[in-house]
């Protein structure tokens, strides 16, 4: 066949966008992937960015489909397991826990997914069923303009008379609150499940405000002084000019992740696979890193100097980010949410 020289540069372009992620070229020009994304500054990443270039790399169109970890379960709910509407979904593990327990999703075929190999441990806890391909660690912020003291742990949170009334808490809602649940009982307690601890320890807290997603306006607001903070949070009011500073409690970190799940009767499994390792590669990994300022779970993904200041959970800082049972979580948490209710003031 005769080539202009034109189709033999697109072609080759083609061929380096998937050597530059660890894809095939894929021949998909035909094949559309439907892709759930969160909303907002995700979308517009998604649709300007990241989508162009798997479609670069692969081929394949990309469809987005705008919501949250809970419209995306509703949806695969409503049309069921042998007929998902995705074939790749990232969500918050406190979801994908449910919809792998319901039959949604295969384990890892893991010669699909090179990238693997390179994650750090804490992305590979679900046992090859999933893969976290992006972490923002929450650790323990506060206004450096309000507290004399800063803290060092989360039990600051109780013994610094700095923090009396003015703590904020994520609500259960919230992944981030169902941890705190997890750490204080963790903390207070024998473990992790010793909830009757954790509980304890949240009504001895005295008044908290509470928030669903949304912290930030009320540390800006001095509302309340000290609350749990993603790391990429925190850098992002800072350089809006907030004195805000953010510490790694000695007791660990938490963290909001997503994870890559593939689904078991995805209608373009190889792409969802393609998609999956395209996440999940360095190249990937680095633009989400200075876009977003989330901690790269590739362990190849070295964070700049520029950027050390707003990602400084990387390499073995990682280690100090701890896990939870959230199947324990999900079967428990509508007992929780009404001792939570009762609880928190």
């Amino acid at each position: 066949m005769n080539l202009t020289r034109r189709q033999a540069l697109a072609g080759m372009a083609a061929l380096s966008a998937g050597t530059m992620f660890g894809l095939p070229a894929a021949l998909a020009q035909n094949k559309t992937l439907i892709v759930p994304t969160l909303g907002g500054v995700w979308e517009q990443f998604w649709r300007n960015t990241l989508a162009p270039e798997f479609t670069k790399a692969s081929g394949a169109n990309v469809t987005l489909d705008v919501g949250n970890g809970r419209v995306w379960g509703a949806n695969m709910r409503a049309a069921g397991v042998a007929n998902p509407p995705y074939s790749v979904v990232m969500t918050n593990e406190v979801f994908a826990s449910s919809l792998r327990k319901e039959g949604f999703f295969e384990k890892l075929d893991l010669s699909k997914v090179s990238n693997y190999n390179d994650l750090y441990p804490l992305a590979k806890k679900t046992d090859g069923w999933g893969a976290i391909a992006m972490v923002s660690p929450i650790g323990l912020a506060y206004r450096t303009d309000l507290v004399k003291t800063p803290p060092k742990a989360w039990k600051d949170l109780w013994t610094n008379p700095e923090f009396k009334g003015k703590i904020g808490l994520y609500s259960f809602s919230n992944s981030a609150g169902k941890m705190q649940l997890m750490l204080f009982s963790k903390i207070f307690g024998k473990d992790m499940y010793d909830t009757e601890a954790g509980f304890k320890a949240l009504g001895e807290l005295g008044s908290v405000i509470q928030a669903d997603f949304n912290l930030s306006t009320g540390i800006a607001s001095g509302e309340f002084v000290i609350a749990p903070f993603d790391f990429g949070e925190v850098a992002r009011l800072r350089k809006q000019g907030l004195p805000i500073d953010v510490i790694v409690p000695e007791e660990g970190l938490l963290m909001f992740d997503q994870t890559i799940n593939i689904l078991a009767n995805a209608p373009e499994k190889e792409l969802a696979y393609e998609y999956a390792n395209f996440l999940l590669a360095p190249e990937t990994q680095a633009l989400l890193m200075k876009e977003f300022f989330i901690s790269p779970t590739n362990s190849k993904v070295v964070v700049p100097d520029d950027l050390k200041a707003d990602v400084p959970i990387s390499g073995p800082e990682m280690d100090k980010i701890l896990s939870w049972d959230w199947d324990f979580m999900n079967q428990n948490q509508a007992a929780f949410a009404e001792t939570w209710a009762k609880t928190v003031k």
